[in-house]
């Protein structure tokens, strides 16, 4: 649905929700989305020691039971993570009700108070309910790692092209993005510490 930078239009439709941060400093947000998976999170998180940075997981309800030691490991090694529901599932395709439920299942594996809409789809009755209980938190920058019709170079222009400061940056560690992961996180990570952005936590 989305541009590899949300619309205007979208944001001011959920004013309340988080898009990007206002920082003094050069400042970016990493996040990952769909995981925890075996075949490539320990990969992720192997490269963000290796560059000592941190970053916030969105992590699937259903990936974190088939992964509790993985996704302890996301937390020993220093990082947040957030919801991203039980099932990946889409909210306009979903009762209020249906949805809330699929979101605090999840929670009661994940324990967190930040909530990521999967594909970012969500209506203004979910919205309002989650806000009662997370901190739903979107994002800046998409870089489409997941995209059949990108290769990673293009992931990586993509970094280099939208991010500014405050920019909340969203990568995939998931099946669907791993070939463009593996070859656009390490050179954004590299290409960002030149620019002289700092790494923080959601």
């Amino acid at each position: 649905m989305f541009i590899e930078r949300p619309p205007l239009f979208y944001r001011m439709l959920f004013p309340e929700t988080i898009w990007r941060l206002p920082c003094k400093e050069k400042t970016i947000y990493l996040t990952f989305d769909d995981g925890p998976v075996p075949e490539i999170t320990p990969w992720v998180l192997n490269l963000l020691d290796y560059y000592n940075v941190k970053a916030t997981f969105f992590c699937v309800g259903e990936n974190v039971a088939r992964n509790t030691e993985l996704y302890a490991e996301i937390l020993k090694r220093g990082h947040h993570t957030g919801n991203h529901t039980m099932n990946h599932i889409q909210g306009t395709k979903y009762s209020v009700k249906d949805y809330i439920r699929n979101v605090d299942a999840a929670n009661e594996l994940i324990h967190s108070a930040l909530f990521r809409p999967p594909h970012g789809h969500m209506c203004f009755g979910q919205a309002h309910e989650l806000r009662q209980k997370y901190k739903i938190i979107m994002w800046d920058v998409v870089t489409r790692d997941y995209s059949k019709k990108l290769n990673g170079e293009r992931v990586f222009n993509n970094v280099k092209k939208y991010t500014r400061n405050g920019s909340i940056i969203v990568f995939h560690d998931s099946l669907k993005g791993e070939k463009n992961l593996r070859h656009a996180l390490p050179k954004s990570i590299e290409w960002l510490k030149e620019q002289g952005y700092d790494f923080k936590l959601l």
